[in-house]
């Protein structure tokens, strides 16, 4: 059985504004860093994000993972089953659909638990994410988030 520990974080400058995710992925002795930048979006699309993006990343169905998140957003989200509810209803009224659609897609090939921290709380992998996420919002190649809407 393959186990990964997975950090996130997101960051925007701005609600919306320019932001970015950044992850953190280890299955030692490996250690993946992923980040990227978007010019108009939110905080917690980012947040969001960087969670899809940490668990598209894994190579086998099955993995199991803990998600290391500062987001209450997205944490409670899964771990309080909030985001079941919503898919039921087809996600109405919910921001975010189309990253909730993909989440839920990705998060059932896997064994994901979720564990919320503290964000700036000297969590080493926590406070890399963070740095990877405000490095991308500041990017000078922010790429278009297709699925934000005002």
């Amino acid at each position: 059985m393959v186990k990964v520990t997975l950090f996130t974080d997101g960051s925007s400058r701005g609600n919306p504004g320019p932001g970015g995710y950044g992850v953190v992925l280890l299955c030692p002795p490996h250690r993946r860093e992923i980040s990227a930048g978007f010019r108009l979006t939110t905080n917690n699309r980012m947040e969001l994000l960087g969670v899809i993006v940490g668990l598209e990343a894994l190579k086998y169905p099955g993995t199991e993972v803990t998600v290391y998140s500062d987001s209450r957003y997205v944490v409670d989200a899964v771990a309080k089953g909030w985001v079941f509810g919503w898919e039921k209803k087809g996600f109405a009224g919910k921001k975010n659909p189309d990253l909730w659609r993909r989440f839920l897609a990705v998060y059932r090939r896997h064994r994901v638990r979720f564990v919320w921290i503290k964000g700036h709380a000297d969590t080493p992998e926590n406070e890399r994410c963070d740095r990877l996420a405000v490095a991308a919002a500041q990017s000078d190649r922010l790429a278009e988030d297709v699925g934000y809407s005002e």
